[in-house]
């Protein structure tokens, strides 16, 4: 079974408007920057481009709560992405870091929570 990590507080309110995945995405293309949430977002801006018009009202929705600058949050988008089956030097280069902090990330979550379908499981 495979356990999604639990989004660090300061993303959370993200997940919960977002979903994981595009929250994720969201991370990915925004992460360490300020950035400008329009209370009434329209079609043409980069956010709703990549998280869509409902995504980006969802977000606008809350603004107010959100810092100014979007966390990146590296270890929790690293173990979401060994979740959906990316190996370690794939999510390196997805967040410009090296294999060792990667590593280092996924070594934190209890174990079992990343299974491979290839083991066979051992009772």
């Amino acid at each position: 079974m495979k356990i999604d990590p639990r989004p660090p507080a300061h993303i959370a309110r993200y997940v919960e408007a977002l979903g994981r995945d595009r929250a994720i995405q969201f991370l990915l293309e925004f992460g360490g920057a300020e950035l400008y949430i329009a209370p009434t977002p329209k079609g043409r801006s980069r956010l709703v481009e990549v998280i869509g018009m409902d995504g980006a009202a969802a977000l606008a929705a809350i603004a107010d709560r959100l810092p100014k600058r979007v966390p990146t949050a590296k270890p929790w988008v690293a173990q979401c992405l060994r979740l959906q089956g990316l190996n370690v030097a794939s999510i390196a280069r997805m967040l410009h870091v090296s294999d060792v902090s990667v590593r280092k990330w996924l070594k934190r979550v209890p174990t079992g929570t990343f299974e491979d379908s290839r083991q066979m499981r051992l009772l």
